[in-house]
C-alpha cells in the first residue's frame, strides 16, 4: 500500500480501527523486528539440524513463511519437518537442547534467540507512534503472541509497562488454547478485557495470523506487511494491509 496523507486516507482505512474499542497486536514483526531474529534463529536451527540429514532439501528463506510464521514454537518444528518427509520422537517439554527430539529442537531455536534478543531490541517507530495514538484514543490494548518469549521482548523493547493483557505461548499452553490460525488466543485477550470480539481489532503481520484474525469474528484485521505480501495477507482476510502502523493515523 503507497503512504497516503491524512486527507487522502480512506474511510475503510480508518474506520479499521478508529471506531474499535481495543487493538490486539502481534508482537513480533508488528511491535518489534524480531520476526528477523526469529527467522534467523529458525534457520540456524534447521540448517544445522539438516546438516546431518541425508538426501533432505536444505533450507531455504521461503521454508520460514510456508511452515513456521506465526505458529507456536513446536508447531513450527513439526510442520517444517512434515515438509522434509521427516518424524522425530515428540520428547518431554522441557527435553535437552541437544535431543533430536520435536521438543529439543524447538528448545534448542529458544535458545538460540534468547542468545541473541539480549543485547536488546528496538520496536518499530511507526509502530510505537500507532500504539500511542491508540492510548490517547483511549482505546484498550493487549498482545497476543505465540512466542513464549514475548514478556521477555516487551521488557527489552520498553513496552512492557504499556500492555496490561499479554496472552503469549506459556498462557495458551495453560489455558489449553491451539495456536494460531486458530482465533482463540484473540478471543481469549478480547475477554481479558472484558470486551466482545466485535469491538476488537487484530493486528498481524502473518499469514497464520491474520487468518486467526479472520476466523473471529473482530471488527477488523489490519495486516501489516513485513515480507509476506500484501496480497498475499489480504488474501489471508486482512481488512487493509500496511507497510508500518503510522500510515493509519489521521
Amino acid at each position: 500500500m503507497t503512504e497516503n496523507t491524512a486527507t487522502e486516507k480512506t474511510g475503510a482505512e480508518l474506520s479499521a480501527w478508529t471506531a474499535a474499542s481495543a487493538i490486539l497486536f502481534d508482537l513480533d514483526g508488528v511491535l518489534t523486528p524480531t520476526a528477523t531474529v526469529h527467522e534467523q534463529a529458525w534457520q540456524e536451527l534447521f540448517e544445522g539440524f539438516l546438516a546431518s540429514q541425508p538426501n533432505v532439501a536444505g533450507y531455504s528463506e521461503s521454508d520460514y513463511f510456508d511452515h513456521i510464521d506465526g505458529k507456536p514454537r513446536f508447531d513450527g518444528v513439526r510442520d517444517f519437518l512434515a515438509s522434509r518427509g521427516i518424524e522425530l520422537p515428540e520428547g518431554p517439554t522441557d527435553d535437552d537442547a541437544a535431543n533430536i527430539t520435536v521438543q529439543g529442537l524447538g528448545n534448542r531455536k529458544n535458545r538460540i534467540f534468547n542468545d541473541i534478543v539480549s543485547a536488546g531490541v528496538e520496536p518499530f517507530e511507526g509502530s510505537v507512534r500507532f500504539l500511542e495514538a491508540a492510548l490517547e484514543r483511549g482505546l484498550k490494548v493487549a498482545v497476543v503472541s505465540s512466542s513464549r518469549n514475548a514478556p521477555a521482548v516487551l521488557e527489552a523493547a520498553g513496552l512492557s509497562s504499556l500492555f496490561p493483557v499479554v496472552v503469549d505461548g506459556v498462557v495458551a499452553a495453560r489455558e489449553g488454547l491451539p495456536g494460531k490460525p486458530s482465533p482463540a488466543t484473540y478471543q481469549y485477550a478480547a475477554s481479558l478485557l472484558d470486551l466482545p470480539t466485535e469491538e476488537c481489532v487484530v493486528v498481524e503481520d502473518a499469514v497464520s495470523g491474520v487468518q486467526a484474525g479472520d476466523a473471529g469474528s473482530f471488527h477488523s484485521v489490519i495486516g501489516v506487511d513485513r515480507g509476506a505480501g500484501r496480497q498475499t495477507l489480504l488474501d489471508a482476510g486482512a481488512t487493509v494491509v500496511v507497510n508500518d502502523l503510522d500510515e493509519l493515523l489521521p
